[in-house]
């Protein structure tokens, strides 16, 4: 039964292999330049309003600009419609929505506030407004409601029963449909293993992109919709044509990196990611620029391009962080964080020092890498106290209730004491923690702030069982890691490593090759001689 499994599950890896090869493209190094919003290319969208016909215009490029998550613009198109037509009541809805970073951040109290005061506005401002407006009011003011009582979760159900309302109200309104699809991505429960929300989105928004091709919310949420392993190949579809759609838009740059993370196809995600991180730049979007670093660092280092991925880690400290947006704090995080860890420089990943944030589920990455990095340099004690603070942090995400992230540090704690029990060289205690952090791990999926978990738990386990010399066991890990993140490079190192112990010549030399064909021109890495070496002699 065993070996039916490993011979599906490599099937299945050779599918994605092969997927994701055809994926691969020349890295483009296209620069982009600061544009007039007026003139720039946001995509198109309908969205009529009873307000003065001269903000017309105006009011769709706000809600383009909505679509692309580039809020801040956003907002202050919508200001400026509320200051050129006084009687625009929509112009708060605009505002109010911009306020509302979805799939990005849970808002605090002032921002809720803000949200109340613009929803107060809108239903004191004297100007038109038809019943459908008044829909779409009444959907916003669901979501920021009574800020003692209701919390985040809650909101964003509320918010999205009351966009179901307006989408079967009005069926003839895309837009209706478009807000309706991202609110069930929005209030989609971390736990709903069905993915009933996502699917439901998908399907309204596939009817809406062969309506509309050019819509940039349509491409966007699919893109979203189809961030998951298994069925990210669906989205390629609408990744590529996102950034042809909304050219002028940072993050509408960098969303196609989500399908070519899932699918393994670096050379694409470098390539979205470089023209992002120089677009947000020129933009002065500090927050698109650091979540675009964060995947291209990623990328990079896959590729074994370790120059460019330090380039990537000494401009980081340099953008301005955004307290506000939890993407920013965790990149700073992240980016040093993986670059120490991919490359295995124990050392240096136990001397990251942390940075302070509100956001706990970002400061948890550095003492995770810490731990990590202390305990495969042989230093139990030091790791031990980094899983401490892991510890100390997951107390405090049970107190604010943050299901998601408290899952989420909580696997860290618990691989990271794993690591801290195998340097003290109690491998069976290592061997069970490491186990069940994986199985922890596999019951929630990665932020889509993230392109994925610093290391991910299966294979911190195969690498666990390779050094306690189980091989074979440590090959199953190793494959089974790949199914979620395919075509990692410590992955099919790790895999061939351990198929070759095991004596599986075929599986090492197809996983050494794949490094080599994938990796094969970066510098520096001593794994990519030991391959080279293996696929030569055998």
């Amino acid at each position: 039964m065993k070996r039916v499994v490993r011979t599906l599950v490599f099937s299945s890896l050779l599918a994605l292999a092969a997927f994701a090869d055809m994926a691969f493209a020349d890295d483009d190094q296209t620069q982009h330049h600061h544009e007039d919003l007026t003139t720039a290319q946001l995509g198109t969208v309908t969205f009529p309003v009873s307000c003065a016909p001269d903000v017309q215009k105006p009011f769709e490029r706000g809600v383009a600009l909505l679509h692309s998550f580039w809020y801040e613009e956003a907002e202050k198109e919508f200001v400026q419609i509320a200051a050129d037509d006084p009687h625009c009541v929509m112009a708060h809805w605009g505002v109010a929505m911009s306020l509302w970073h979805q799939l990005w951040n849970e808002p605090d109290k002032k921002v809720i506030q803000h949200g109340l005061d613009e929803v107060h506005e809108a239903k004191t401002t004297d100007g038109p407004v038809t019943p459908r407006e008044k829909a779409y009011l009444a959907a916003i003011a669901a979501f920021y409601g009574d800020s003692k009582k209701l919390n985040h979760e809650a909101r964003a159900k509320a918010y999205s029963a009351a966009m179901k309302k307006v989408y079967e109200t009005y069926p003839d309104d895309h837009e209706a449909a478009v807000f309706y699809a991202l609110s069930l991505l929005a209030s989609e429960p971390h736990e709903d293993a069905t993915f009933a929300n996502r699917k439901q989105a998908a399907a309204i928004l596939e009817k809406l992109f062969a309506i509309e091709p050019d819509h940039p919310g349509v491409a966007h949420y699919l893109i979203h919709s189809y961030d998951y392993p298994g069925i990210a190949a669906q989205g390629l579809s609408a990744a590529r044509r996102y950034s042809e759609i909304a050219p002028s838009a940072p993050h509408a740059l960098h969303m196609p990196s989500h399908i070519f993370t899932r699918v393994g196809a670096w050379p694409d995600s470098v390539a979205s990611n470089v023209r992002s991180a120089s677009a947000a730049k020129a933009e002065n979007a500090s927050v698109d620029q650091l979540h675009a670093m964060d995947y291209l660092v990623y990328a990079d280092l896959q590729l074994a391009r370790d120059l460019d991925a330090r380039r990537v880690v000494e401009e980081a400290p340099g953008v301005q962080d955004d307290e506000q947006i939890r993407a920013a704090p965790y990149a700073l995080a992240a980016i040093p964080a993986r670059y120490a860890l991919e490359r295995g420089a124990w050392t240096e990943a136990a001397l990251l020092q942390p940075r302070a944030t509100r956001f706990a589920g970002a400061a948890a990455l550095t003492y995770f890498a810490r731990a990590l990095g202390a305990a495969r340099s042989g230093d139990a004690a030091a790791a031990e106290h980094n899983v401490q603070e892991l510890a100390r942090i997951v107390d405090a995400l049970k107190a604010e209730k943050d299901g998601y992230w408290i899952t989420e540090v909580e696997v860290q704690r618990m691989g990271g004491a794993a690591w801290a029990a195998f340097a003290r060289g109690d491998r069976n205690a290592a061997l069970d923690l490491m186990t069940a952090a994986a199985d922890l791990e596999d019951k929630s999926e990665k932020s889509a702030i993230s392109p994925g978990r610093l290391v991910p738990a299966h294979e911190l386990l195969g690498d666990m069982l390779l050094e306690s010399g189980k091989p074979a066991a440590a090959l199953a890990e190793y494959e089974r890691s790949q199914l979620r993140d395919p075509n990692r490079f410590r992955s099919l190192y790790g895999a061939g490593q351990a198929a070759a112990q095991s004596g599986d010549r075929d599986r090492a030399r197809y996983y050494f090759t794949k490094l080599i064909d994938m990796a094969g021109a970066g510098k520096g890495r001593a794994e990519m001689e030991a391959a080279r070496r293996f696929v030569t002699s055998n």
